[in-house]
């Protein structure tokens, strides 16, 4: 997968570009309203600039056209395994809009990423799911992830850090 575009005659996935960060911030507030959880954006346009086309990019993003219609994104980055002693690719986001849900979008998106993970020889590709989300989880079970029940996403915003540090 040197070509990090992936194309059939009514899907197009392909890497992001800074004139696509308004699209991107879009589909962040469509996933935070999706998982009631609006309250918490403050991303903006510049931050995203920064943060994903800048000097240090922090994270990767893909879209999803449908018949040329922005469909769907999902945001990825580098973890690393100590275990296998290799980088993993973890999915931050995915994300497809709900008139584009049940066409199998989503699943091609995942396969798109695994190309990836794999190409960039990850040793693991993983996300988290939240707990109520029944939908995702039995799709992704369905296409052979394993869904950890005895793990929990731990987790300090910037005041709990901040609190933290002045113990």
């Amino acid at each position: 997968m040197n070509d990090p575009t992936s194309q059939t005659p009514d899907l197009l996935i392909r890497i992001a570009t800074p004139q696509d960060i308004p699209l991107i911030l879009e589909f962040i507030h469509g996933i935070a309203a999706f998982e009631n959880l609006s309250h918490q954006v403050t991303a903006t346009e510049d931050r995203l600039k920064e943060s994903l086309f800048g000097e240090k990019p922090s994270a990767e993003v893909s879209l999803v056209f449908v018949n040329h219609e922005p469909a769907g994104y999902a945001v990825y980055f580098h973890n690393y395994s100590t275990f296998e002693g290799k980088k993993g690719l973890y999915l931050e986001d995915l994300f497809i809009k709900s008139e584009f849900r049940g066409r199998g979008f989503g699943k091609q998106m995942l396969k798109y990423l695994t190309d990836l993970a794999l190409q960039r020889d990850c040793a693991r590709f993983e996300w988290v799911v939240l707990d109520w989300n029944d939908n995702a989880i039995e799709f992704y079970k369905g296409i052979g992830a394993e869904v950890f029940p005895d793990w929990r996403v731990c987790r300090m915003d910037r005041s709990a850090m901040e609190q933290f540090t002045e113990v």
